[in-house]
C-alpha cells in the first residue's frame, strides 16, 4: 500500500535504482535523495576515470534526480558523501566545492571500505523541494 504522505521520484536521466528503493522520496517538505554512485549518469555504467570522475558523476546524478523534483543544487541543506578512503578526501571535496560554488550546504564526509560495485565515492542528500511532483 502506497503512503499518500510521501512522494516517490524517478527519472531516467540519473542512474536508474538498482535495488528496492526510489532515486529520491518526497515528505513535509524535504527532498531525500538515495546514495548516488559514480556511474555515467542516466545508466548503469561503470565510467572508466579517477576520482574525480566518480565524483562529479555520482554529484550529475544528483543533480538530475533534484531537477526531476523541481530543484536544484542550491536547494541542498544536508549532504553525506561515503568515501572509501580518507586519503580521497581532498580531492573529493575539491570536486565538491566546484560543483557547488558558493552554496555550502551542511555536509558529512564518512571514510567506509570499498562500496557497492567497487566504486570509492557515494553521495546522498536532503533537499528542499519547492514544488509538488506527482510522478507514480
Amino acid at each position: 500500500m502506497a503512503n499518500k504522505h510521501i512522494q516517490l521520484v524517478s527519472t531516467p536521466k540519473a542512474t536508474p535504482a538498482g535495488g528496492h528503493y526510489s532515486q529520491a522520496t518526497i515528505s513535509n517538505g524535504l527532498i531525500f535523495v538515495s546514495g548516488q554512485l559514480g556511474f555515467k549518469p542516466g545508466t548503469n555504467e561503470k565510467q572508466d576515470g579517477d576520482i574525480k570522475q566518480e565524483s562529479f558523476n555520482c554529484l550529475e546524478n544528483l543533480r538530475l534526480i533534484l531537477e526531476e523534483c523541481g530543484a536544484t543544487t542550491d536547494d541542498l541543506v544536508k549532504v553525506t558523501i561515503y568515501i572509501s578512503d580518507v586519503e580521497y578526501w581532498p580531492v573529493v571535496n575539491s570536486v565538491y566545492a566546484d560543483y557547488l560554488g558558493e552554496h555550502k550546504p551542511a555536509r558529512a564526509i564518512v571514510p567506509c571500505n570499498v562500496l557497492h560495485y567497487g566504486f570509492n565515492v557515494e553521495i546522498e542528500a536532503i533537499a528542499k523541494a519547492n514544488t509538488i511532483i506527482i510522478n507514480n
